[in-house]
């Protein structure tokens, strides 16, 4: 089947469920978040020729979901660093975030917090300083996670104005 044959109508109601699913995913880690509302949103564009959409707006697009890449990682790490964590709680809360992902929120929750406490551990050997650290960890995901939400805002806005504007 060509896509192209496809009714506009459908492509707009596939997009725009691109869009609110990567909304819903910026909150809930199971849901593709900033990369759905940029597909979304790229399709969209690619309904109409990219002439409402265009090149820039697409690269501001993505230079957005790029960033929340990096909030996802970075947010953790800098709420751990926050409380005093050791180097090796950063690289615990890092990793992690990392291995916590794919496990949906369970691992959003666990992931980081689990990461800095068993860092921190090791390097201090103190329980009380390795949960301070891991609940600064999930603090600094917390305020990532509003970050990202914010990111996923401006997402919408700038597809909106672009689409507008023309």
């Amino acid at each position: 089947m060509d896509v192209n044959s496809l009714p506009p109508a459908l492509l707009w109601t596939l997009g725009l469920a691109l869009i609110l699913i990567g909304l819903v995913g910026t909150l809930l880690p199971a849901l593709p978040g900033v990369v759905a509302i940029f597909g979304g949103v790229f399709l969209i564009a690619w309904i109409d020729g990219f002439e409402k959409i265009g090149v820039f707006p697409l690269v501001v697009l993505a230079v957005l979901t790029s960033l929340a890449f990096v909030v996802d990682i970075v947010s953790a790490l800098l709420g751990a660093k926050r409380v005093g964590a050791s180097r090796t709680a950063l690289v615990g809360a890092a990793l992690g975030t990392l291995f916590g992902l794919p496990f949906g929120l369970f691992g959003l929750i666990l992931g980081p917090f689990a990461g800095a406490v068993i860092g921190e551990f090791i390097t201090r050997q103190r329980l009380d300083d390795a949960a301070r650290v891991g609940f600064g960890a999930w603090m600094g995901l917390l305020i990532g996670t509003l970050a990202k939400l914010a990111l996923a805002f401006a997402m919408i806005g700038v597809a909106i104005a672009a689409y507008v504007i023309d």
